[in-house]
């Protein structure tokens, strides 16, 4: 294994269920080394998804071929961020003071708040998965290439731009002292990414969406994620004096989300 790539392996075996075969000693140097390959990560998990949902689809009507591609996509990430989504609604949502919901988030139990979180979430995540499979397998593959991509390219913005909540402690904390050209290498990366995936779904046969509509969510997905994510962790901080490694989670699943929204929207006429 080369030295340059156990950053890349790192980032699949911390954010990913893929079966990466490496000994890894998750230093905070090489976690903070990975979080550049972030979006390489939100793409291989968003092009499994999409051939799962194409494939159920062949053989299932939309509805249940969105919920197995919804299934797949929990077990890839190994529901990594539905619980930081959980722990967090439990924590920003009791109310409590600052203090309060920063030790709620360290229970490992999940409450009322965190439940219905979860089940909302998911309960949007499959109608917007079966409105783009509805629409066709390019649509539906357009938005999957494109929306776990930049949702934790803004997981590696959080980390350098806010401050963590606890102080350096906790899973937050490993990643304290990013470099700024680590998120600037995960923006390119991003970028390329999804300048890739759209540019497939335009080049395949089919009924894809068309270069127009495929621009217009180019440009707009990244714009609407730093907008959106930048709204959501300047109300975090406000609450909790910093984010977390729940938060980081958190902001993940609702930027993903808020793109599949932004696909259907987009897409929905393709």
């Amino acid at each position: 294994m080369t030295q340059k790539g156990r950053p890349i392996l790192a980032a699949f075996q911390f954010l990913s269920r893929f079966p990466v075969k490496a000994e890894l000693d998750f230093t905070p140097e090489l976690l903070k080394q990975s979080v550049k390959h972030y979006p390489l990560v939100g793409a291989a998990i968003g092009l499994a998804v999409w051939v799962g949902g194409v494939l159920s689809a062949q053989a299932l009507p939309v509805f249940p071929a969105a919920v197995i591609a919804l299934i797949l996509w929990v077990w890839l990430t190994g529901g990594l961020h539905l619980d930081g989504w959980m722990d967090s609604a439990d924590a920003l949502l009791s109310y409590r003071s600052r203090e309060k919901m920063l030790e709620i988030m360290k229970d490992s139990r999940v409450g009322a708040m965190g439940v219905l979180a979860c089940v909302l979430l998911l309960l949007l995540k499959a109608s917007l998965l079966t409105s783009l499979l509805a629409a066709g397998s390019l649509p539906a593959g357009a938005a999957l290439l494109t929306a776990p991509v930049w949702s934790r390219w803004f997981m590696a913005r959080a980390m350098s731009k806010w401050p963590t909540a606890r102080e350096g402690e906790g899973l937050a904390g490993l990643f304290r002292g990013l470099k700024a050209k680590d998120t600037v290498q995960a923006a390119i990366s991003a970028l390329v990414l999804t300048a890739a995936g759209l540019s497939l779904t335009a080049l395949l046969p089919g009924d894809g969406p068309g270069l127009l509509r495929l621009g217009v969510y180019f440009v707009a997905a990244p714009v609407l994620t730093a907008a959106a994510g930048s709204l959501a962790a300047g109300k975090i901080c406000s609450k909790l004096g910093g984010l977390t490694g729940d938060t980081y989670g958190a902001m993940n699943e609702g930027l993903e989300a808020l793109l599949l929204v932004l696909a259907v929207v987009v897409f929905q006429t393709a």
